[in-house]
């Protein structure tokens, strides 16, 4: 991935972060007969990476190889209206502003119904979590589980590497990352506050929205 310094992101905890607050990833496999691509939410378990299929799906296949998942953070357009910069020389363009996290490794593909059950535990504990009454698993018949069990197989990342790029107008003086952040809070599209929000802590100016 194309990442000038400026927008280079290394430390784990802040990768870690965006992954599970975004955990809805694109997965990426090459492969002989073409490239396998798949959009679907992982786990970090264990330092690993852990989801799902159906078992029809064409990563079920893909046991042992090299795959890349990307997970989008918050996203959005920047006006050159944003900076005072502009107002005073007028040499400033649009810009998109981002965050996103590549993880790459080797694909694991497991067909464990214990291993998958977890799994499926795990996943619906987290995302339940904000309910007034939080499914769980059991609450539907054993059969249908077991039989919808039999339907998917389990997919883990062994982690080799990742890069995180947050392109969050660190190229810019304080005052434009301020009018961004201002501008992002006053349009108020979807994702605007959480990318200003990104914005606030990363780079530690402005207020949140």
């Amino acid at each position: 991935m194309y990442t000038p310094g400026a927008f280079a992101e290394s430390r784990s905890e802040v990768l870690h972060a965006l992954m599970r607050a975004h955990p809805f990833a694109t997965a990426i496999v090459p492969r002989s007969e073409g490239v396998a691509v798949n959009h679907l939410p992982f786990e970090l378990i264990d330092g690993k990476l852990c989801g799902h299929v159906a078992r029809g799906n064409e990563m079920v296949a893909c046991d042992g190889l090299q795959a890349l998942l990307v997970f989008h953070g918050p996203q959005g357009y920047v006006s050159p209206n944003w900076y005072p910069s502009k107002r005073e020389t007028g040499r400033e363009v649009p810009t998109w502003n981002y965050a996103v996290v590549h993880v790459h490794g080797r694909l694991r593909v497991i067909d464990e119904r214990k291993w998958l059950r977890g799994l499926l535990d795990a996943l619906t504990s987290r995302h339940e979590a904000d309910q007034p009454e939080p499914w769980r698993i059991d609450e539907a018949p054993a059969d249908h589980i077991e039989r919808l069990l039999g339907a998917i197989v389990g997919l883990q990342l062994d982690i080799d590497r990742i890069e995180g790029k947050y392109k969050l107008s660190q190229n810019h003086p304080a005052d434009n990352r301020l009018g961004v952040i201002d501008g992002l809070c006053k349009r108020n599209a979807p994702g605007d506050a959480a990318l200003a929000d990104l914005m606030h802590a990363t780079e530690e100016a402005g207020d949140e929205c």
